[in-house]
């Protein structure tokens, strides 16, 4: 890897603010994601957080560059040849090292960083050395082979990989194509190009032509692996061979005095990627259409249409009460009162909604039918489909059991909805004018009535009276026959007027009805679904921001 490609690869500096932001917006994923997110990626993203605050919790501006490689790449010769003395003394006297050690340039302090990364092995490279002032800021450690028939090195090579700032990666003319160093380092760790570098160690055994292939063969590799653009430095520490621009290349990244930043917003980076497939690009739309099919399953498993018919025929019961014909109206009262039956009478005339809503107890409306409990379960189903449509499993479950709440609890919220929900209008004026005309009708023919059997009477004692009349027709037979005539004639325009003003208050308290339930819909389902779409949308944002 090539300074110039450090510089284009890492986009610029990464600020701590910056680094924190992208912190942040993890965090916010996670929060928003909850229990939607998979547990063992969270777990990754929390233990990721406090290598964050840690690492930047650290003093100094130092570059910690980790040397890792396969049995036999020649780390320790490269650490040594890097140092300028053999300062690897555990390779002198093991097969392969053991244990990380670190080399020190400079003269800022070091021991909390190492404390930190957990290397005790430590060098200090004189300040008098030639390569003191190119890599001024650098720590440079050599790790176990992660390839070690020893479990103990591989992990200790992966426990320090975890914390160092730059790798490099040590390979040879043998090994540069061994799947462990590709599949198990390099692919998995490709979305940190902008800190890793790639060396092609013992390159002094090939002649110069198998040397090219070889190296082309391994820049091939490394483009597969997802690290495209990477130019892989050829050495031989044997021999001395490209020492210097791997020395040149390491003091362009210390210089850069970002790496570890780099390293951290890599890290963030790439759990964002990991979380981000775990959740969808978009969030569904739920249509019109699914609000008016729940509400008609809701309103028919409230017996909306129930209600709709005996509020028709309260006003109708009502309206005859009013206008009927006086000598029949007692009949009205033998009737039960159609909103009585239902339990509503005091709701529709005596509760306003909010008192409704807190009305305790029920209706006595009858139980939804199956019919109408199938149709709520479809109308939920299909709400939950919608919703869930494109989305990853763990949030389309959300989604399913956000729009299945407890049927108890929609029961009782449809039954309150109902009680809150006014039935009754004002009474038409012409309810008054009606029955007073009504009334007098009665009185007249009452009095005709009485008239003629005063008649009666006085002719039975054979006392002659001369009785008025209107035309032909006596004043007392007329007012008999006018007052029964006009009253029935009466109570006729009645019934049309209740019939015409039933079906427009039946409506009225329907679309008042609907409307109630359609609340409930939205509260107890419709709403629930969406506030999970909403923390699905929050989450995708806040990792799309991560993983800038």
């Amino acid at each position: 890897m090539s300074p110039d490609l450090f510089k284009r690869k890492s986009g610029g500096v990464v600020s701590n603010e910056a680094l924190q932001q992208r912190g942040k917006a993890l965090e916010t994923a996670i929060e928003h994601g909850g229990e939607r997110l998979p547990a063992s990626n969270v777990a990754v993203v929390r233990d990721l957080e406090r290598k964050v605050a840690e690492r930047s919790g650290i003093a100094g501006g130092r570059t910690v560059v980790a040397l890792a490689g396969a049995t036999g790449s020649g780390k320790s010769s490269l650490f040594n040849a890097l140092v300028g003395e053999p300062v690897s003394r555990i390779g002198a006297r093991r097969p392969t090292t053991s244990q990380a050690a670190a080399a020190v340039w400079g003269e800022d302090p070091s021991g909390p960083l190492l404390d930190w990364v957990g290397v005790g092995a430590r060098h200090q490279v004189p300040l008098a050395a030639p390569t003191t002032g190119t890599l001024d800021g650098l720590v440079l450690l050599d790790l176990p082979d992660f390839d070690s028939n020893v479990i103990a090195h591989r992990h200790e090579a992966d426990r320090v990989l975890k914390l160092s700032d730059v790798f490099i990666w040590v390979t040879d003319p043998q090994k540069y194509a061994d799947a462990v160093l590709h599949d198990d380092y390099i692919r998995s760790m490709a979305g940190h190009a902008a800190v890793t570098i790639v060396v092609l160690n013992q390159i002094d055994r090939l002649s110069r032509e198998a040397a090219k292939a070889c190296i082309a063969d391994l820049e091939k590799l490394l483009e597969r692996d997802g690290l495209s653009g990477v130019k892989v430095l050829a050495t031989s520490a044997a021999q001395g061979i490209g020492l210097d621009e791997l020395r040149t290349t390491l003091g362009k990244v210390v210089a850069h005095r970002n790496a570890a930043n780099q390293r951290l917003a890599a890290d963030l980076r790439v759990q964002a990627v990991e979380l981000r497939k775990h959740v969808a690009d978009t969030e569904p739309e739920l249509g019109r259409k699914t609000g008016d099919e729940l509400t008609d399953a809701l309103a028919k498993a409230a017996a909306v249409p129930v209600i709709g018919q005996a509020v028709e025929r309260d006003y109708r019961q009502r309206a005859a009460a009013h206008g009927g014909w006086p000598f029949t109206r007692w009949a009205n009262k033998l009737r039960p009162a159609p909103l009585s039956r239902l339990g509503l009478d005091k709701v529709a005339s005596q509760l306003s909604r909010s008192e409704g809503q807190r009305a305790l107890g029920r209706s006595s409306l009858p139980p939804a039918s199956p019919a109408a409990l199938a149709a709520v379960d479809l109308a939920t189903r299909r709400l939950g489909e919608r919703a869930a449509e494109g989305l990853p499993q763990p949030w389309a479950d959300a989604v399913y059991d956000a729009a299945s709440p407890q049927n108890d609890d929609l029961r009782d919220s449809l039954d309150q909805a109902v009680m809150g929900t006014k039935l009754r209008d004002r009474d038409p004026v012409w309810w008054t004018v009606f029955s007073m005309l009504q009334w007098l009708f009665a009185a007249i023919a009452l009095a005709g009535l009485l008239w003629l059997l005063l008649l009666a009477g006085l002719g039975f004692a054979q006392i002659q009276l001369d009785v008025p009349t209107w035309g032909w027709i006596p004043i007392p037979v007329l007012m008999l026959a006018g007052g029964l005539l006009l009253g029935l004639l009466l109570a006729v325009l009645s019934r049309f007027l209740a019939a015409k003003g039933g079906r427009r208050r039946r409506a009225a308290a329907e679309r008042r009805l609907r409307d109630a339930v359609s609340e409930v819909g939205e509260i107890k389902l419709v709403a629930p679904v969406r506030a999970v779409l909403a923390e699905h949308r929050a989450t995708r944002e806040a990792l799309d921001q991560a993983a800038r």
